[in-house]
């Protein structure tokens, strides 16, 4: 090998030089990163709800040798732990050496994706078609969500206490729906209509039956069969929908994507490939770690983390409250000495769109796991605005594990902006740092990754985790 010029040698010292991942790592680590893949992949399509996402995340924890969290339960180095609330969000935990006074490592992602919900009152039937309506939850574009196929998952919380599973459309011989469009014969006015316009919420209904009740000459023939047909099923009748939380999702599973198969295409990858990350991490400790490590799979961030099972509400704080006690250690004390890794996806640099962003702080394809100091809007409005502190921490906790890491912000300052969890988790005195993968198409119904880029915000984790 040439030995280098002075002047080569000044610009590897001096220089923050962006590199395509794939050009550093070796075949040991390319192996690694496409055998993680595939877990992930199953990830995304056994937890295509918030719901279904916790009981997979469960069900891989136990076999992990994690046990429930019961309050006055004696923990001991080592110990692995897990409380869900309300079967949409779920802490884990694994007991570290060190003292709780010292802090705990958190990574902290949420599991709910962009999605249509179904109203309390849903069925309704028109021009002898049956269709549901829809409540779209967080930020989407409407027109991306007609003309595909979906699947309807959820529960139906009965009067006597009993909760039903709902799910068809994502197993081999279900039906599937869809929500119909204009035919472009007919579209002249609407193709004149802005985007977010052409489409509005209300016209977001779900077809799902058209084939009348045979023997009944009244009024809904179609709509009363579709009930039958649930009622046949499920046990449910139109009454039931009120207390019902059921989600319309995509009814494909993840793909690769690209003839070298180095992307993953698939509903929900904001946020679950984060969120995932962040778990897999966790059941892949060796030992015991320094500090307890825990891992937060969080609900509502897309409507910003509000209500019962989202970040703003008191569960992390019983949670790890529950853990400080068992050493009597104040939970004020613990939060303020501990560190959080907000892991939330951030917008992958798109040359098809080269205008929204700024292509020096942008995350780019293939680069590894993206940092980012602040998120919010503009000036940097609903940012936790990380200290120069946290910043350099992980980038030390990576630099040493040869983890690949690039800075991110979500697009030009004044063309839009985005939040996470971070600034709540900031809001309990702790200091936190925004970190995810970079995401092409984010909030579609079909969202693009990276594997390189989805193995190192693992290894991102596993690093924070470690200490």
């Amino acid at each position: 090998m040439e030995e280098k010029t002075a002047a080569q040698q000044l610009r590897d010292k001096l220089l923050h030089q962006k590199k395509n991942g794939w050009d550093v790592v070796d075949e040991a680590a390319e192996q690694a990163i496409f055998h993680y893949c595939e877990g992930y992949k199953i990830y995304l399509d056994r937890g295509k709800t918030e719901r279904t996402c916790v009981e997979y995340t469960v069900e891989l924890a136990k076999a992990a040798g994690f046990v429930a969290l019961e309050r006055g339960m004696t923990l001991t180095p080592g110990m692995k732990v897990y409380r869900v609330n309300r079967g949409r969000a779920v802490n884990l935990a694994v007991i570290g050496s060190a003292p709780l006074d010292q802090g705990v490592s958190i990574v902290a992602a949420h599991i709910d994706s962009p999605r249509l919900d179904l109203k309390p009152t849903p069925l309704y039937e028109d021009s002898e078609l049956a269709f549901l309506k829809t409540h779209y939850y967080g930020g989407i574009r409407k027109y991306q969500w007609v003309t595909i196929p979906l699947e309807l998952r959820g529960v139906v919380a009965m009067k006597d206490g009993s909760l039903v599973s709902v799910s068809v459309g994502g197993h081999e011989g279900d039906p599937q729906f869809t929500i119909d469009d204009l035919l472009p014969h007919l579209g002249a006015d609407q193709s004149k209509k802005p985007l977010g316009e052409a489409i509005p919420g209300e016209s977001l209904n779900i077809l799902v039956g058209s084939r009348p009740l045979k023997g009944d000459d009244g009024a809904g023939r179609v709509k009363l069969a579709v009930l039958k047909l649930l009622h046949e099923r499920y046990g449910i009748t139109e009454a039931d929908f009120i207390s019902a939380e059921i989600e319309a999702v995509p009814a494909f599973n993840a793909v690769d994507i690209g003839f070298d198969r180095s992307l993953i295409g698939a509903y929900g990858h904001d946020d679950r490939v984060c969120g995932y990350a962040g778990l897999k991490a966790l059941l892949d400790l060796n030992g015991t770690p320094c500090r307890t490590a825990v891992c937060v799979l969080a609900d509502k961030e897309e409507i910003g983390s509000e209500g019962v099972s989202g970040m703003q509400s008191a569960f992390f704080d019983t949670f790890v409250s529950d853990l400080c006690d068992s050493q009597n250690v104040p939970l004020k004390t613990c939060l303020e000495k501990s560190f959080c890794l907000s892991c939330d996806v951030t917008a992958a640099y798109d040359p098809n769109f080269a205008e929204v962003y700024e292509k020096n702080n942008s995350a780019m394809v293939n680069q590894g796991v993206g940092l980012c100091k602040y998120t919010g809007a503009r000036g940097k409005s609903g940012s936790s605005d990380a200290g120069a502190e946290a910043v350099a921490y992980v980038r030390r906790l990576l630099d040493d594990r040869g983890i690949l890491w690039q800075m991110a912000e979500l697009g030009k300052v004044d063309q839009g902006g985005g939040g996470t969890v971070a600034c709540y988790m900031a809001n309990r005195n702790i200091d936190t740092l925004d970190a995810g993968v970079p995401v092409l198409s984010m909030h579609s119904p079909f969202e693009t990754v990276s594997k390189l880029d989805c193995y190192m915000t693992y290894a991102a984790c596993k690093a924070v985790y470690e200490g």
